[in-house]
């Protein structure tokens, strides 16, 4: 498959889940705080449960999710578009959240995929430690290489809270990115059609 896709990642030892409750007792200690109180006793074993469910996505094949697909359309061949996609994710830089939404569309050639799929895909990418552009251009490219449609189309716009809650300090500013790929690239009343149905204003 396409390199582009990045699903293949180095082979490294995975820590236990002793090491890594111990780390998160570490943190906790270099705070400043106690790990042996009563309210944090249990917290190591808490944070290794929620990383367990935030990065689920490493677990997961977003390649053999696109591959069930189905080629009895009626010879449908116009835009498919998935909007308001709730996203949450984490930045790979501060391990914060960055919270939004997707919008994902595609233009089939023969077949389609399941809209639970896109979804799906949008979850597998975003549950890894992510920057919004990598986010962006790898459900776009997934898409393509998968389905290989006449077009592709993704719109991201996120608010990220290691701008919010620290550094600049600077809330309700969102981020927007987008990855356009085929006829979307090509073709201006397509990108146009594809903001309207989306409801994305001002792109």
């Amino acid at each position: 498959m396409d390199a582009l896709i990045e699903t293949s990642r180095k082979v490294r030892a995975r820590p236990t889940r002793a090491q890594a409750e111990e780390a998160v007792r570490t943190l906790l200690a270099w705070t400043g705080d106690d790990p042996d109180r009563e309210g944090l006793v249990g917290t190591p074993d808490r944070v290794v449960r929620a990383y367990e469910e935030f990065f689920e996505g490493y677990q997961d094949d977003p390649v053999a999710l696109l591959e069930r697909t189905f080629e009895e359309t009626g010879n449908y061949n116009e835009m498919v578009v998935l909007r308001d996609i709730r996203l949450e994710s984490h930045c790979e830089h501060h391990i914060i959240p960055l919270i939004g939404k997707a919008h994902v569309a595609y233009l089939p050639d023969r077949r389609v995929v399941g809209i639970s799929k896109l979804a799906r895909l949008v979850d597998v990418f975003a549950h890894r430690l992510q920057i919004q552009e990598k986010l962006t251009a790898q459900i776009a490219d997934t898409i393509q290489s998968v389905l290989q449609p006449r077009g592709v189309a993704v719109v991201i716009d996120a608010a990220h809270q290691c701008m919010t809650t620290r550094g600049v300090h600077k809330p309700g500013v969102s981020m927007v990115t987008s990855r356009l790929l085929g006829e979307f690239e090509t073709s201006e009343p397509l990108r146009r059609q594809f903001f309207a149905m989306a409801g994305i204003g001002g792109v």
